[in-house]
C-alpha cells in the first residue's frame, strides 16, 4: 500500500489508520532521513491506540514506552546501535513479548538481530518515510516501491 501525506497532520492521520489495524506483538518497521516525519507518524500510532502521552523521538533514550491505550507502544531508535549485542542489550527480545506494538527506525543492525535473536519479524510492516519536493520524485519512488513489492 501506498500513501502520502502534504503535511504532517495527513501524516499523524495515516500513522493513527495504521495503528487500529495492528495486533498485540505487531512490529513497525521505519526507514527514513532526519526529519521527514518518522515521529508524526509515531504519534498518530499512538493516537490510533488511544494513547495520550506526549510522543517525542527517542534519539537519546534508545526506547520510549508510550501506555494506557489499548495496546502500549514501544518506540525505538536503533541508529545507535553497533550491532545485535546492543539490541540484545536494550531488551529488545522482552519488548517482542510484552503484547504491544514495537516501532523501530535504524535498520542497519536489523540483519545481524535477525541471526542472532530473530527478530527481523517476518510479519513486520515496513514503512519508508520520505520527504519529496517534486511529483516527479513521488513517481519515482512509487516505481521503486512497485519493483520491490
Amino acid at each position: 500500500m501506498e500513501r502520502y501525506s502534504a503535511s504532517e497532520q495527513e501524516t499523524e492521520a495515516i500513522g493513527r489508520e495504521m495503528a487500529q489495524q495492528l495486533a498485540p506483538g505487531a512490529v513497525v518497521a521505519f526507514t527514513g532521513d532526519l526529519g521527514a516525519g518518522k515521529t508524526a507518524f509515531v504519534r498518530g500510532m499512538a493516537q490510533g491506540l488511544g494513547i495520550s502521552q506526549r510522543v517525542t523521538s527517542p534519539t537519546f533514550t534508545i526506547v520510549n514506552e508510550y501506555e494506557g491505550g489499548t495496546l502500549p507502544l514501544f518506540h525505538f531508535d536503533m541508529y545507535r546501535l553497533r550491532d545485535a549485542d546492543d539490541l540484545f542489550d536494550i531488551g529488545w527480545g522482552d519488548y517482542l513479548d510484552r503484547g504491544g506494538v514495537c516501532v523501530r527506525g535504524g535498520l542497519h543492525c536489523a540483519p545481524l538481530a535477525h541471526k542472532k535473536l530473530g527478530t527481523l519479524e517476518r510479519g513486520a510492516v515496513r514503512v519508508s518515510v520520505g520527504m519529496f519536493n517534486t511529483q516527479k520524485q513521488m513517481e519515482k519512488l512509487a516505481y521503486l516501491l512497485k519493483k520491490i513489492i
